[in-house]
């Protein structure tokens, strides 16, 4: 990528960035800090390897599409873990979300693979980011569902910030929509549908409707080589999905070592807890786990919706605070918990612009 390019993407995720750091409390961001001690370390570097998983998945979708007649010369696996916290970082600090950091992917990847495969790499590799979401929110709606009929958790269908009666009704069709949705794009391909629901968007259609004419071959290029993961390697498609789902889930770490903080026996705490000693198949430690799992869920979905607030602020926070206050924790644990995740997001958002300006 050329440097002026990335002066660009630097420059602009840089005064986004800076923009979220004023409406910060430090008082209270340092109180936050010096309460988690090294488990906050811990929640900073449990990213390093989660975006190694990110990284993996994206790395096996260029291999699949690897075409050995182009003479172009592959891209090795740590300028690929590099461009991979940059992008995130620039999604966190999009408006819209997947916007400057898909072309920012683009751009970094096309010298190495040729415009089309570095298009149709980042459409597929965010397709599978996405198609992981909706995995991560049936199994959390089906686990959920499981736990109240048992019950072992402290909250009921009825919770409004869950997924019962009709709010989990309306989270299944969501859902299903969501992977029907995803599955077709896979199997035919993604570019010219979306292209061609573009043209029917004011504001957006002369543009679209110029593009799809100028580029129609090469859009079906990509369509192309979006349907062939699917059709043509489907143990590469289950793997890079597995391993997006395991990102999903193992960044409950996270949460749980915030409720460590919160709870320094919490095996004691969740024991306190409703409803708990009624089911002993399940250690205290699992049952953190299964609590953070939950909480992290529904904020994710939660967040998701506000896709169009730069860093989701505001919606992640609201998120920590129903699912942490539903599962029987106060208040003040929702608000600690969405301060030290957001202070994670800030941090890696800073390392990743950074990265924007090492070329190896």
């Amino acid at each position: 990528m050329k440097s002026r390019y990335q002066n660009y993407f630097l420059l602009f995720g840089v005064t986004v960035l800076a923009v979220m750091l004023t409406q910060l409390d430090y008082a209270e961001v340092w109180r936050g800090i010096s309460h988690a001690g090294y488990w906050f370390l811990a929640v900073i570097l449990i990213w390093v390897f989660l975006y190694m998983l990110n990284t993996a998945a994206w790395y096996l979708i260029i291999r699949s599409q690897e075409d050995r007649e182009t003479g172009r010369q592959g891209v090795k696996p740590f300028f690929l873990y590099k461009v991979t916290i940059s992008g995130f970082a620039l999604n966190y600090a999009t408006p819209g979300g997947l916007m400057g950091g898909e072309a920012y992917r683009i751009m970094a990847l096309a010298p190495y693979l040729g415009t089309e495969r570095a298009t149709s790499s980042v459409i597929l590799y965010v397709m599978t980011h996405i198609f992981s979401h909706f995995w991560f929110w049936l199994l959390a709606l089906i686990l959920f569902l499981l736990v109240s009929l048992t019950p072992c958790l402290p909250v009921s269908l009825n919770s409004p910030p869950y997924w019962g009666g009709v709010g989990g009704g309306a989270a299944l069709l969501f859902i299903l929509l969501g992977l029907w949705f995803f599955m077709v794009g896979y199997r035919k391909g993604l570019a010219v549908r979306v292209m061609n629901v573009l043209r029917h968007i004011p504001f957006v259609k002369g543009w679209a409707g110029g593009m799809v004419e100028r580029h129609r071959e090469q859009l079906d290029n990509i369509d192309r080589q979006i349907a062939a993961l699917h059709k043509q390697q489907p143990r590469t498609f289950v793997t890079c999905v597995l391993l997006e789902l395991l990102c999903r889930i193992l960044s409950s770490m996270e949460i749980y070592f915030v409720l460590l903080v919160l709870q320094p026996s919490l095996p004691d705490f969740l024991n306190s807890l409703n409803s708990l000693n009624s089911l002993n198949s399940l250690t205290p430690c699992l049952l953190g786990f299964l609590v953070s799992f939950f909480i992290l869920a529904f904020t994710s979905l939660f967040a998701n919706l506000l896709f169009f607030i730069p860093l989701q602020l505001g919606g992640r926070e609201g998120g920590f605070l129903m699912s942490a206050t539903a599962l029987g924790l106060s208040v003040s644990a929702g608000v600690f918990i969405a301060l030290i995740i957001r202070l994670r997001e800030l941090i890696w958002t800073a390392i990743g612009l950074l990265l924007i300006k090492f070329s190896k």
